[in-house]
């Protein structure tokens, strides 16, 4: 598994822009590791899904409510993926996980503490 700390959380006001990373350690390579993602969650609202990048190959995948103005990405040599997120709206405010996905596994198995992301009107 992969060991996941996330920084780069903040207040920023509408309209803002804010770049979270992720440091990762233990096992990063494209040979154990598939997939690094992102979700969020608000406060009285369920964890969802905000943007995914295949390690070893960078395909990216993000959702409806994020497209266009948050960019995922890696950096394979520093063990480190970023989420850069523009033009933020308030309903953007959550706390972010950073998570890792395991090949032969399902689902996400490594998830980082969180960093919370305030977006004031």
């Amino acid at each position: 598994q992969v060991q996941l700390v996330e920084s780069g959380g903040g207040l920023v006001q509408a309209g803002g822009s804010l770049r979270l990373s992720c440091a990762a350690s233990g096992r990063t390579s494209s040979t154990y590791t598939y997939t690094m993602g992102w979700f969020r969650q608000a406060p009285g609202k369920e964890r969802e899904f905000v943007a995914t990048i295949v390690w070893g190959g960078g395909s990216t995948y993000y959702a409806d409510s994020v497209k266009g103005r948050f960019t995922i990405s890696r950096d394979n040599a520093k063990n480190t993926v970023y989420l850069q997120m523009n033009s933020l709206k308030p309903e953007d405010t959550a706390v972010y996980y950073c998570a890792a996905r395991s090949r032969g596994v399902n689902d996400y198995n490594s998830w980082g503490q969180g960093t919370q992301v305030t977006v004031s009107s």
